[in-house]
């Protein structure tokens, strides 16, 4: 599924601002026909999650509906159109001019339906009623039944089975857009280097018969162009670039590929693309970004905010992007779903390496409902790499977050969504983040070991010494089991800002900066480890709970609002290299 462009054979149009909304805590609205006219609403950001935009609906996870009017371009007559959502949470169901044109589950990755039969040149009425509860038969789960195998090991409220707030609504922009009905449906870029010499492979797929496509290549230096002829709905070619420019951090290059559709010699459409050069292998236990090591050094985030909650906002993401590179961070995992397409394409022409992680989080395997979680990782793998498969900065596919594995059955099905995502992208590595350690039997198969561990904080408390002595002999005892490239993607402690302690003390900021350096030392003494990532850049919302103060996770070295705390100074003074990025 491509991003929406906008060029002279593609239009799009942005459907973002106050829509109409009612929340449906009856579940009343479809048997009454909300879906023909929204009546008795309020208005409502999109996109922004509704949960903080009103005064009493923080909790609220229930049916909320929403609602807008729009129109098409005149000139869109003959066009193929479509709408595209960007994300919503979590179950979608979509009507146009009163009919219902299609449903989709799940959050943080994008869908769409052909509505070509069914808009009107004139007003056409979009609504969507969006489905926010928890479910243990969702991805991720909540409500999950009391048993200590499958439940976070703290009660929170609402009831999800994972640590951070479970926001809900449109979460991204909504898009109309346009193309030519033959047009070019998707478009996959695969990359590779030998010495100095890069080779971008390319495939364009489309319907269009008696066609031929148009590749042109252009940047650094290199100007050139292919024609392919459409061959079973698909074209593809091959450029071989010399003395190429790699993609990397600190220098991340990037490239125009621009393709042309033509049909009967006319051109019918095109897509413009900004790849990287670059490729990522494993050997033994390095991990190898254009043939040399690299070492991550970096964060886990959440897309969260005041007032938006998971909504997209631009100027976030501009922050964010300046607090890593003023403390000198090189890449960050894309905990616990897809972040915003957006942030991809920045992360692409800032050179961050990018863990991208499905919304599997919090998974257990109980058979209850194990059936259907198991066809939502499945579309969750297919829909990640689909959308993000063109990204340089997108290193390494994580297919889950701390789940309740048990022996033999959570490893059949890690194993199906290993070679699941192995057979459509066989370019990067594959992993999944775990809590569980040496015992985790899918780490046989998967090609980097990830592990999040918090050992002088939710264990050994306050016993920093006592904790990395544990955590130092568990992390060679993994090593001796499985010798394969190793990641901790998640360490850290709550400091509350502000909060001020000599001796050190739990919950204070020097507390918090001690146990990271001390981390960071320890994992620098580790030859087999190639990255750090540390629990969490900013604070962010949580449920409610007895740990969490405020229902407020202060693992983050920024504020949640983004100031920083003792431990981004510090980190700073270790990891900051003066190769900022152009301007």
């Amino acid at each position: 599924m491509l991003f929406p462009q906008t060029n002279q054979y593609r239009q799009v149009v942005d459907l973002s601002g106050f829509w109409d909304f009612r929340f449906d805590p009856d579940g009343i609205g479809e048997a009454q026909g909300w879906f023909r006219d929204l009546k008795e609403s309020i208005p409502i950001a999109v996109p922004a999650s509704w949960n903080n935009q009103f005064s009493d609906s923080r909790d609220y996870l229930g049916l909320g509906w929403y609602q807008t009017c729009f129109t098409i371009p005149w000139d869109w007559d003959g066009k193929k159109i479509f709408i595209r959502f960007g994300s919503v949470n979590y179950l979608a169901s979509v009507w146009l001019n009163g009919k219902f044109i299609g449903q989709h589950e799940g959050g943080h990755l994008p869908f769409e339906f052909d509505i070509t039969e069914d808009v009107l040149s004139g007003k056409n009425l979009l609504v969507v009623c969006v489905d926010g509860s928890l479910a243990p038969d969702r991805v991720p789960p909540g409500n999950v039944p009391p048993d200590p195998r499958d439940v976070s090991f703290f009660q929170n409220y609402p009831a999800s089975n994972f640590d951070f707030f479970p926001f809900c609504g449109i979460h991204r922009q909504v898009w109309i857009y346009a193309k030519h009905p033959a047009g070019i449906d998707d478009l996959i870029v695969a990359t590779d280097v030998s010495g100095t010499t890069g080779t971008v492979k390319v495939k364009v797929m489309s319907t269009a018969r008696n066609a031929s496509v148009g590749f042109f290549l252009s940047g650094h230096g290199t100007q050139t162009g292919q024609q392919s002829a459409i061959s079973n709905r698909e074209a593809e070619t091959e450029f071989i670039v010399t003395d190429a420019a790699f993609w990397e951090p600190g220098a991340p290059n990037l490239y125009t590929l621009k393709v042309e559709l033509s049909q009967e010699g006319q051109i019918i459409d095109q897509y413009e693309l900004s790849i990287g050069i670059r490729s990522i292998s494993i050997q033994g236990d390095a991990l190898l970004l254009n043939g040399k090591p690299i070492q991550l050094k970096g964060f886990g985030r959440h897309e969260d905010f005041p007032v938006i909650g998971r909504g997209y906002f631009p100027a976030v993401i501009i922050k964010d992007y300046s607090l890593m590179q003023w403390v000198g961070a090189n890449s960050f995992r894309t905990s616990h779903y897809p972040y915003s397409e957006e942030m991809l394409n920045l992360a692409d022409r800032l050179g961050f390496l990018v863990i991208n992680e499905t919304p599997a989080v919090g998974l257990f395997f109980a058979k209850n409902g194990l059936a259907k979680r198991n066809r939502l990782c499945t579309q969750y793998v297919q829909e990640l790499i689909k959308r993000d498969r063109n990204h340089p900065s997108v290193i390494i596919w994580s297919l889950a977050n701390e789940p309740h594995s048990r022996p033999g059955v959570s490893t059949k099905i890690f194993k199906s969504l290993y070679d699941q995502a192995k057979s459509l992208d066989p370019t990067r590595p594959v992993t999944l983040v775990s809590d569980i350690g040496v015992n985790e039997e899918a780490l046989e198969f998967l090609d980097i070991i990830c592990l999040n561990r918090y050992c002088g904080w939710y264990t050994e408390p306050a016993q920093l010494n006592l904790g990395l002595e544990h955590l130092s002999i568990e992390l060679d005892a993994i090593y001796k089991k499985y010798p394969k490239p190793f990641i901790l993607t998640e360490f850290g402690a709550d400091a509350i800002p502000g909060i001020q302690s000599d001796p050190t003390e739990v919950f204070s900021e020097e507390y918090q900066a001690d146990m990271i350096l001390r981390y960071i030392q320890l994992l620098n003494s580790k030859s087999y480890v190639v990255g750090q990532h540390i629990w969490n850049l900013c604070d962010f919302k949580t449920t409610q709970s007895l740990h969490r103060a405020g229902g407020t996770n202060y693992k983050g070295v920024f504020t949640r609002d983004r100031r920083p705390k003792l431990a981004a100074q510090k980190l700073r003074e270790i990891w900051f290299q003066d190769n900022k990025p152009d301007r």
